[in-house]
Order: structure tokens, then sequence, then C-alpha cells
């Protein structure tokens, strides 16, 4: 009788045991579902808010970035790769700076702006956040800035022109970046390396130039755009061999005729051991002179003196 009461209370005990367990792994479960279930909701929470920002008709303030590898971004590029330092005037604000993705997303804009754009591991720091960062600085209640980077790097004037891959894909982008909202405040544009190298193409860089700005603004239907046109660094010996005519294409950046078109001299800033692109320190320089052009430029609705050329200071 003890044995077979022994027995019973065994099986009891185990079935017991069983079942305890079987409960334990299903409030693990259910515990778990819900877990994902609120890591989900966050992130979309959070995915929402980032959206919200990035969509908010009055505050979004648009800039498009193109030109060649430069405006890309190569500071800070060494044997091809990028050394990853991001100084304080271009790191990130979540709260206020975006950029679209090559994907067509909104995100917060971080170094390398360009990134998959044009470059992967070569991709480095450019002028667009230390704009940015400049602007917000000095105007808190600039609203959100959402930059969209469109820039090639080695691609000639000749090829910014409609039909082709990066003027149609500017387009593109510059559209989709208004499809919830905002509005286009400007293009900062640095390009014309490639034209230096030939006489002819550097003969012809203004009336091109002034095409694809003219095009551009019918496009965007913003016939007063305001564009931002670098006027290019004199490349440091022996490398200005290979760009023989820097003088003819800055001569034409610097006579551009059309209105709200204003220039930002690079000639001076530090460049990389090339002698061609701009430092990290280089490119943080240009971006706030660039701002300071923007915010200091009235734009107008009727033409005006755009030949106006700001100087790197001191």
């Amino acid at each position: 009788m003890k044995v077979k009461m022994k027995t019973i209370f065994y099986n009891f005990s185990k079935k017991l045991q069983y079942a305890c367990e079987e409960i334990l792994l299903m409030l693990m479960f259910v515990f778990l579902l819900f877990y994902l279930r609120w890591i989900t909701n966050h992130n979309y929470q959070h995915h929402l808010l980032i959206t919200t920002r990035s969509t908010n008709k009055l505050n979004k303030q648009i800039f498009i970035l193109a030109g060649q590898s430069n405006m890309a971004g190569q500071g800070g590029v060494h044997n091809f790769t990028w050394d990853g330092v991001i100084p304080r005037e271009c790191q990130p604000n979540s709260n206020n700076i975006l950029r679209l993705s090559v994907t067509i997303k909104w995100e917060i804009a971080h170094e390398p702006l360009n990134y998959a754009v044009d470059c992967l591991h070569n991709c480095g720091v450019g002028p667009g956040m230390a704009f940015a960062n400049a602007i917000l600085k000095q105007d808190p209640n600039f609203g959100v800035i959402g930059l969209v980077p469109c820039s090639k790097s080695g691609i000639g004037i000749h090829t910014w022109i409609r039909g082709n891959m990066p003027y149609d894909q500017l387009i593109s982008r510059a559209k989709f970046s208004l499809k919830h909202g905002g509005t286009i405040r400007g293009l900062l544009w640095f390009h014309g390396e490639s034209d230096t190298k030939d006489k002819y193409t550097a003969r012809y860089y203004k009336a091109k130039v002034m095409k694809f700005i003219q095009d551009l603004r019918d496009d965007l239907k913003s016939p007063l755009l305001p564009v931002i046109v670098v006027v290019l660094r004199y490349p440091k010996e022996p490398f200005d061999r290979k760009f023989k005519f820097v003088n003819v294409v800055r001569q034409a950046q610097m006579d551009i005729n059309l209105p709200n078109v204003i220039k930002v001299d690079a000639n001076g800033l530090p460049v990389e051991s090339d002698g061609l692109h701009l430092t990290t320190q280089g490119q943080i320089q240009l971006g706030n002179m660039m701002a300071q052009a923007f915010l200091n430029t009235k734009f107008q609705s009727l033409k005006y003196d755009s030949n106006k050329i700001y100087h790197m200071s001191g």
C-alpha cells in the first residue's frame, strides 16, 4: 500500500512539474510576444516622430546638393578610404537636419552625406552638414532642414542636361522631397573640375551651366530658385598642370548673370594631398561661407546684381 501511494505521489509530482514547466514556457512565450509588440510599436512611434518632423510643411526647408566629388565630400579621404572623423560642426542633429537617402526615404542626416548616392567607402566629409548646422546656429528658428544629396563625381557639365541620368535623378529626388510638403530653399552647386582639363569644355562652361540652372528652375517650377555657386579653387602644384583651364571656368562661374545666383569663392581653402579636394576643415569653412551667403542675401522676385562674390574671410 505504501509503495503504491509513493508511486502515485511520484507520478503526480512529475505531472505537476511538467505542468509548471509548460505554464512557465507559455508565460515566457506570451511575455515575448508582448515585448516584441512593444518594440515594434516603439520603433514605429519613433519612425512616425521622425516622419512627422520631416514632413512638417511649415518647417521643412529643403536644399539640393549637387556637383562633383568635392560636393559629394572627400574630406578625410586618404588612399580611397575615409578616416571616419566627424568634427563638431558636422555632427548630426536628430531634431532638425534630415537627409533624403538613396532609397528615397527621409532619415537623420549624418556624414558621409552623399553615401550610396555616388560613393561608398571613399565618400567623406562634404560641406552639407556644416552648412545646415551653421544655418541653425545663426537662426535657431529656421526650421527642419532637409538635405537632398545628388552629386556625381567626375561628371562634366555636358552630362547635366535633360535626358541624362545625373540631371534626371536630381529632378526626381527634388520632386520627391516635396511629396509630403516643404519648400526647396536653394541649390548648393560645387562643380567644374572636370571641365578645366579641356579648352573646349572650359570655353562653353558658362553657357552650359546657365542652361542647367534655367532648366532646373523650369522643371521644379521655381523660376527664381536661389542657387549658391562655388567658384573653383586653384589646384596646388604640380597638380595644376592637369587642370590647365581652371581660370577659364572660374571666370565663367563668376560671370553667371542670372537672378538669385550668388557665388562663394573656394580659392585659398585647404586641400588634401591630391591638390584638388578640400580637407575636412576646408569643407567646414566652405559650408560656413555658403550658410553666411545664404542668410545675408536678400533674395528678391526681381533681378538683382548677382555678381557679388563671397570670399574666404581672414
